[in-house]
């Protein structure tokens, strides 16, 4: 791959990255307490396994992301790079989708199961949460462009074989 090829999946890579790992800070940094009925409760991130999870595939996204970008990139190594950004794809998303909807029951809560939102009391967590999740979901669209992007090269490769 020439060299003017590798800049714009650089870039993007180096974008997916810094989406990531803005997604982990976010999401670690979020916390706030209130006071219900004379109880104070305290709202953070690892009260929760879902949001747990968000954290640990955006780290290792992250990690993968890092690997990568110091990576040669040689077109033996194509089909290999698909397979791993597909991975990493489907990983963000799972965790994404989990996020949202404990976002939403803490945003409208769930009154067939009498559970409460919670967010009216904790908005800073809430707000910290979104955030978290918009970064998330840039990352994981950056690395869905990359799978494409991947997925060229791969027919590219063969059709210059063929």
């Amino acid at each position: 791959m020439t060299f003017a090829k590798r800049i714009p999946v650089f870039l993007v890579r180096l974008l997916a990255l810094g989406g990531t790992v803005t997604a982990i800070v976010v999401m670690i940094t979020s916390h706030d307490s209130a006071q219900v009925l004379g109880m104070t409760f305290e709202a953070k991130y690892n009260n929760s396994p879902t949001f747990k999870y968000f954290v640990v595939m955006n780290a290792i996204a992250s990690g993968y992301s890092i690997i990568v970008l110091f990576f040669p990139s040689k077109n033996s190594l194509a089909r290999i790079l698909l397979v791993t950004d597909t991975i990493m794809t489907l990983l963000l998303d799972s965790s994404i989708s989990a996020c949202l909807a404990l976002g939403q029951l803490g945003k409208k809560g769930n009154s067939h199961a009498g559970w409460l939102p919670i967010c009216g009391q904790v908005p800073k967590f809430c707000d910290h949460v979104g955030g978290a999740l918009i970064a998330g979901f840039a990352a994981t669209v950056l690395y869905f462009i990359l799978v494409l992007y991947s997925f060229h090269n791969v027919l590219n490769l063969y059709s210059l074989k063929a």
